[in-house]
């Protein structure tokens, strides 16, 4: 399996169309270099399909996703900060849980 020690997202919208160079590109613009071991998410404007870019150490592998009735959990565009991600919560943003809400989720509190 592919080791991963931190997951990062790319706020900005990108073209899916685009290949893992075109995403280097991207990773190398938005967060200075690509880290080997880091995964980086990107999403299309409408945030109905993601890709995952990771750097293993020796080369670059991408994997992507789509929802066919929904859209994933993202970030408005613009946003200033490049949220990093838990194992957790990229896996609730992967099947489409709302991923920022990860921790309110697991308490249960009457009103």
């Amino acid at each position: 399996m592919i080791r991963i020690d931190a997951m990062w997202l790319a706020v900005e919208p990108i073209d899916m169309r685009a290949g893992a160079e075109r995403l280097l590109t991207s990773v190398v613009q938005v967060f200075g270099a690509a880290q080997a071991h880091h995964g980086y998410v990107f999403a299309n404007a409408r945030a109905t399909r993601i890709k995952l870019l990771v750097h293993d150490g020796f080369g670059l592998w991408c994997a992507a996703r789509r929802l066919n009735e929904c859209r994933f959990a993202w970030p408005a565009s613009g946003s200033k900060a490049v949220p990093a991600l838990t194992q957790a919560q990229f896996d609730a943003l992967v099947v489409g849980l709302p991923w920022q809400r990860l921790q309110q989720m697991q308490l249960i509190m009457r009103t």
